[in-house]
């Protein structure tokens, strides 16, 4: 049989086997509840045994590592035809966020399939990336294709919390089953994000904001309710969150962020100022969207702990404030958080990670952006900073660089942005398809 990872053989794609293959995988996955509750809540065993049961059909040896039992992961590695390549890390993680069936049009764990729709909680973060993976390998297999280099895949457990079960443990305990992986490519990116005018744009994921979760504790003076109290720690607290709310952080874009004005502007013949960079945002449109969070640190109360009785004036109030900042701005956002929070308040991290930036420049990017415009020849692909995080950060410990890239060909109207920890969180069959296309390509020319 013909190598067909060779370029020559470029044209062939996935069989029709691996595009029901994907749709079949998302909604069994689906099916399988992975709620991570945060606290440790969560049993992802039973969708990495169905992962690792998959892999193992084409020949493979996944292997199940645990941190906490029932709490898996799932690592598994093809090996390349060039052995002096560098291997490329593929990941994708098995937990979801909790579903209250009652808020949705179907249930959340049903993975039912309708009007060319699969629906359920993970189907676009990220069972769907989950599904696209097990489908190109199994693809793979049935045609004998092997990628040029080592691609290591790799399913996680607890992304949706600390990733202390999974990336994190992976990275620290398990570091030599991803020898020689200097690249990964994770969530979430190479989506259609329409911007109302017929364009259709890409964002590529080539960088994310860093993880500041903090936790404020004001303390005061015990006392009763009725009685002047000028040391309550209530007001304290209202006092300090308020200042956090309500403050302005400066601008400051990254080369990834400009990098990405930079191509918006171009394609909207707009002169491209990053002296003024609100100013362009406005300029942008829809488009603005891309790349608005990213443009500065930022921090939002979440959450508040005070009292136990409404005539008693605790002696401790407690707010968490989840922030997040850009690469090489960590210094700063710790100097204004200790202004912002005064002397009557301490903080602390409660969960702190990273932030990211990957050159967009590079050969993995390059073949990231032809293959999405190969299936996609009308699209724009574009360079982003993801506002949030994802396991990228933890496999980062290991010196890779990390892209967000899980190709979605979605129609107009189709707000996925707001289906991530939304409800009736769903995806298009063609997406799915779109999306192993996609990938298959990308792998095959990386």
């Amino acid at each position: 049989m013909a190598d067909r990872a060779h370029p020559s053989h470029l044209s062939d794609g996935p069989d029709p086997q691996a595009l029901d293959e994907v749709v079949e995988f998302t909604s069994d996955l689906i099916r399988i509840d992975t709620t991570n509750r945060g606290g440790g809540d969560c049993q992802e065993r039973p969708a990495a045994e169905y992962a690792a049961a998959r892999l193992a059909e084409t020949g493979l040896e996944p292997t199940l590592l645990e941190r906490t039992k029932g709490r898996t992961n799932v690592v598994a590695r093809i090996e390349g035809t060039d052995p002096s390549a560098d291997a490329l890390l593929l990941h994708g993680h098995l937990d979801v966020v909790p579903a209250e069936a009652r808020d949705w049009s179907v249930h959340p764990f049903s993975g039912e399939i309708r009007d060319g729709v699969v629906w359920g909680r993970g189907a676009v973060d990220m069972k769907n990336m989950d599904a696209m993976i097990l489908a190109v390998v199994r693809d793979w297999a049935r045609h004998g294709v092997r990628p040029r280099r080592d691609v290591v895949i790799a399913f996680t457990a607890d992304e949706e919390a600390s990733a202390e079960d999974g990336s994190g443990f992976l990275a620290d305990e398990h570091p030599e089953l991803f020898e020689g992986c200097t690249e990964g490519v994770g969530e979430s990116g190479a989506f259609t994000f329409h911007d109302g005018t017929g364009r259709e744009l890409y964002p590529i994921a080539a960088g994310e904001r860093g993880t500041a979760w903090l936790k404020l504790t004001a303390r005061g003076r015990a006392g009763h309710g009725s009685k002047v109290n000028r040391d309550n720690a209530v007001t304290r607290l209202a006092a300090a969150i308020t200042r956090i709310g309500e403050h302005d952080w400066p601008l400051r874009p990254t080369p990834t962020v400009r990098a990405a004005l930079t191509e918006l502007a171009a394609l909207y013949g707009i002169e491209t100022d990053h002296a003024d960079v609100d100013a362009l945002l406005d300029k942008l449109g829809p488009a603005a969207a891309l790349v608005e969070a990213t443009v500065r640190n930022s921090a939002n109360p979440t959450m508040l702990d005070a009292g136990y009785k409404i005539n008693v004036v605790p002696g401790e109030a407690v707010a968490y404030v989840d922030g997040r900042y850009l690469p090489g701005t960590e210094d700063e956002f710790r100097t204004t958080l200790d202004r912002l929070t005064g002397p009557d308040v301490e903080w602390e991290f409660h969960h702190r990670e990273v932030a990211l930036q990957a050159p967009v420049d590079s050969a993995t990017y390059a073949r990231m952006r032809a293959a999405v415009e190969e299936f996609a020849p009308k699209g724009h692909v574009v360079p982003y900073c993801m506002s949030g995080g994802t396991d990228a950060k933890q496999f980062s410990r290991l010196g890779i660089t990390g892209y967000g890239f899980t190709p979605l060909r979605l129609p107009e109207g189709f707000d996925y942005q707001a289906l991530f920890h939304g409800v009736d969180e769903r995806v298009p069959v063609e997406a799915l398809h779109f999306g192993v296309r996609v990938l298959d390509r990308f792998l095959r020319t990386a």
